[in-house]
């Protein structure tokens, strides 16, 4: 399994930005597919982005089309979530999930998709 570590949450104001960092070690990401989700207190966890490992095709949930940009720099083993325009219904705790080889359906992957996980970053956006 690969090791993820996130990094770049916080506290921000509403219509801010962050960048969230997702860095794998143990194994190379280049055959994973890598996504984002996000937990909020007392909800499930949801799907937020992804991005594929064969072309790099990017999925979002439609609540961040247009505001969030889930991206992936395989020389230095990291994936990125990108956040504009945040809202306070976007404040949950954001974990990184790695899986190889997957191949992501019409409806979107979900937590059980993945196999490896990082242990999360608080994001808090105040209205």
């Amino acid at each position: 399994q690969v090791q993820l570590v996130e990094s770049g949450g916080g506290l921000v104001q509403a219509g801010g930005s962050l960048r969230l960092s997702c860095a794998a070690s143990g194994r190379t990401i280049t055959t994973y597919t890598m996504a984002w989700f996000r937990q909020a207190p007392g909800k499930e966890r949801d799907f937020v982005a992804a991005i594929t490992w064969s072309r790099g095709t990017t999925h979002y949930v439609d609540s961040v089309k247009g505001r969030f940009t889930i991206s992936r720099d395989n020389a230095k083993n990291t994936v990125y979530l990108k956040m504009n325009s945040l809202k306070p219904e976007d404040t949950a705790v954001y974990y990184c999930a790695a899986e190889r080889l997957l191949r992501i359906g019409a409806d979107g992957p979900r937590p059980g998709d993945f196999s490896s996980w990082g242990q999360g970053t608080q994001v808090t956006v105040s209205s």
